[in-house]
C-alpha cells in the first residue's frame, strides 16, 4: 500500500496577493504560499495545491488583495517621548530640548512612564506596519519589558548623557548601569537585543563616550550615538576641540561596524570616508530633521558609498507620529527635490531603507529585514482595497508614495500574530492611551479627570 507524503503541522498559513521578499531588487512573488513553524519562515513560493496539502496550519491569514512584506525597521526613537508629543512644537532644537524637553524630562521621566509611554509607542507602530525598533532613553529595562509583554521586536539601548564635570566616582557608576542593562537583557528574550546609547558629542564627555563604547565593544552590542544633528553641534564641538563631531569621534576610537550614528545631517566629503572606512551604520530621520529644520543627511551619497542606511522616526515629541511610512515619503521627495534628480532615492530604494536596509543597520539582517525561508517571520499585510491604492503597477511605487500606516492590517512578529484585521492582539490599546493621557495632565500641571 502507497501513502502520501506525511503532512507537517505549523504554526501559520499565509496564501495569496503579492510578497516583496525584499531578498533582491525584483524579488516579487504572485500569489505566494508562506509558511510559518517556530518562529521562523520555513516555506515562501508561488502556491500551488500539491504544496499547500503538505501542511496543516494551526493559523492562517488570507492575503488576497494585500502585499506582504517584511516589517518595518525604525532605526531611531524614543518611544518614551509620546507622553511630550506635540508639547513644545516649532522651535530650534536646542531652544526645543534645554528649555522645554530636557526640563520635563528631568521632572517627569519615571519607570511608569518609560513603560506606559512605551506601551503606547508600541501600539502606534505595529498598528502602522513596525515591527522592530532601535530606542535609546532613560529607564530603558522598562521600554523592554513593554516591548516583550506586547510581543515587539526591540534593540533597546541603554542611555547616557553627562554634560559637564561629574563628582568622583559618576563615570564607575554609569559603567557598572552600563553593564547591568546588558547582562540583564542578553538572554531573557529572543525579541529584546540590548545595547547602549550616548546622546552626543556635545552632551557626552569624551572619557564617557570611550568607556560606554568599551562596554559596548566588549558585548559585541550596538552603540548608538546622535551626530552632526544641526549646524550648531558642529560648532560648539568645533569650538571645543578644533574639529568635526565625526572627526572627533574618529579620535576617541569610538567608530566602527557597531556604532550606529543618528542624523548626519552636517557632513562633509571627507566624513562620508571616514564612516565607510569604519563601516558606520546610518540611521536616516527625515520627518524629525524637515521638522526641527535640524538639515538633512545626504543620503544618496552616502548610499553610494556603500553605507547601510536604515530610516528611523525619532521620538514622537519631535515628529510627531511613529509612522514609518510617512518616513519613507518624506525621503524619497526631500531628496530629489534637494538634488533636483527625480531619479534618485527611488521607490525600491526607499523600501529596502524601512525594511532589509534597517535590519542591515542593526546588525540584525540575519533574522529578519527580508522574507526567506530561516528568517525570522516578521512580517505585516497591506490591504491594497483602497481608493488611493488603486490601481496599482508598481507594489513599491504604491509603498513610498500613496500607501500609510493606516493600511496595514495584519502584523506577524516572530511568527505570533500581533495584529489581525487592524486589531491589536497583545496591547489593550484603549488602556495604554489612558496611561498616557494621565501623564499629560500631570506634565500640563492638571488634574486627571
Amino acid at each position: 500500500m502507497t501513502t502520501g507524503p506525511a503532512v507537517r503541522e505549523v504554526d501559520l498559513l499565509i496564501r495569496g496577493g503579492t510578497a516583496l521578499t525584499m531578498s533582491t531588487r525584483d524579488g516579487i512573488v504572485e500569489d505566494p504560499l508562506l509558511i510559518v513553524d517556530e518562529g521562523k519562515i520555513v516555506h515562501l513560493a508561488p502556491w500551488s495545491p500539491q504544496t499547500e496539502r503538505l501542511y496543516r496550519a494551526k493559523e492562517t491569514l488570507s492575503a488576497e488583495n494585500h502585499l506582504i512584506l517584511p516589517g518595518l525597521v525604525n532605526t531611531h526613537s524614543h518611544l518614551p517621548m509620546v507622553c511630550f508629543r506635540g508639547m513644545a512644537d516649532d522651535l530650534p532644537l536646542m531652544t526645543w530640548l534645554h528649555d522645554h524637553i530636557f526640563p520635563a524630562e528631568a521632572k517627569h521621566v519615571s519607570r511608569e512612564m518609560a513603560y506606559a509611554g512605551s506601551m503606547l509607542a508600541i501600539a502606534e507602530m505595529i498598528l502602522s506596519g513596525t515591527t522592530t525598533c532601535c530606542d535609546a532613553y532613560f529607564h530603558e529595562s522598562s521600554v523592554a519589558r513593554a516591548a516583550v509583554a506586547s510581543g515587539f521586536r526591540l534593540v533597546p539601548c541603554q542611555g547616557f548623557l553627562d554634560a559637564g564635570p561629574m563628582p568622583g566616582g559618576v563615570l564607575e557608576r554609569q559603567m557598572e548601569i552600563a553593564q547591568g542593562f546588558l547582562d540583564k537583557w542578553r538572554d531573557p528574550s529572543t525579541l529584546v537585543v540590548p545595547a547602549l546609547a550616548c546622546h552626543a558629542a556635545y552632551s557626552c564627555r569624551g572619557e564617557t563616550l570611550q568607556a560606554v563604547k568599551k562596554i559596548a565593544r566588549e558585548a559585541d552590542a550596538l552603540f548608538m550615538i546622535h551626530l552632526a544633528e544641526t549646524r550648531d553641534e558642529v560648532e560648539e564641538i568645533r569650538s571645543r576641540y578644533g574639529t568635526t563631531p565625526v572627526r572627533y569621534l574618529r579620535k576617541l576610537g569610538v567608530l566602527d561596524d557597531r556604532t550606529l550614528a543618528v542624523h548626519c545631517n552636517w557632513i562633509d566629503a571627507g566624513e562620508i570616508d571616514i564612516l565607510a572606512e569604519h563601516d558606520v551604520k546610518i540611521s536616516h530621520n527625515p520627518e524629525s530633521n524637515m521638522k526641527l529644520a535640524a538639515g538633512m543627511a545626504p543620503v544618496p551619497a552616502l548610499l553610494l558609498r556603500g553605507l547601510d542606511v536604515g530610516l528611523g522616526t525619532d521620538g514622537a515629541a519631535s515628529n510627531n507620529d511613529l509612522d514609518l511610512f510617512g518616513e519613507m515619503s518624506a525621503a524619497a521627495r526631500y531628496h530629489k527635490l534637494k538634488e533636483a534628480n527625480p531619479t534618485v532615492m527611488d521607490a525600491t530604494v526607499v523600501t529596502v531603507m524601512a525594511t532589509l536596509g534597517g535590519a542591515r543597520a542593526l546588525r540584525l539582517d540575519g533574522a529578519i529585514g527580508s522574507l526567506e525561508p530561516g528568517k525570522s517571520a516578521d512580517l505585516i499585510l497591506l490591504d491594497l482595497k483602497k481608493p488611493h491604492l488603486t490601481p496599482m503597477y508598481n507594489p513599491y511605487s504604491h509603498l513610498v508614495y500613496a500607501a500609510s500606516g493606516a493600511d496595514v492590517s495584519d502584523s506577524v512578529i516572530n511568527g505570533r500574530i500581533v495584529m489581525r484585521d487592524r486589531r491589536l492582539l497583545t496591547i489593550d490599546v484603549d488602556e495604554a492611551m489612558e496611561e498616557v493621557r494621565k501623564i499629560a495632565m500631570s506634565i500640563a500641571g492638571r488634574n486627571a479627570p
